[in-house]
């Protein structure tokens, strides 16, 4: 099942647009290593989804994979062939808005070379270029 907020105020939302750099979820909190993504855009319910299987299915049960991301905004989009006007389409998915330098997952309980590997997976099903990042110590 796909993430999706419980309930929300207003159904539908206008697209935005995304600036700057990452000033909050920009550093590792929860385990030891991290996948940070280096460009801004959106990234679907079902992406966040197919990346966090991939890592918990390459862990074997070891070590913990956190989720940093929600898809909070939906996307609406009309039928296919439907002339202009009539209103807004339903909303069709939910995205994350990220912005470069935000923290999308992170594991902890494993040695780094099993948490390169499984951020490897991961990154080929994200749309956006993305980095290994380690917790800084002492900050």
């Amino acid at each position: 099942m796909a993430l999706m907020p419980k309930r929300i105020k207003y159904r539908k939302s206008q697209r935005g647009k995304i600036r700057g750099r990452a000033s909050r979820g920009n550093s590792v909190s929860y385990g030891e290593f991290g996948l940070q993504v280096l460009e801004c855009g959106w990234i679907t319910a079902r992406q966040i989804e197919a990346g966090r299987v991939a890592a918990t299915h390459f862990l074997h049960r070891e070590g913990r994979v956190y989720v940093r991301l929600f898809p909070h905004k939906p996307v609406s989009a009309k039928p296919l062939e439907t002339r202009m006007g009539k209103g807004k389409g339903d909303p069709e998915f939910w995205v994350a808005c990220v912005r470069p330098g935000t923290i999308m997952y992170e594991i902890g309980g494993v040695v780094e070379d099993v948490a390169r590997d499984a951020f490897r997976r991961v990154a080929a099903k994200m749309p956006y270029r993305c980095r290994f990042v380690t917790r800084r110590v002492g900050v």
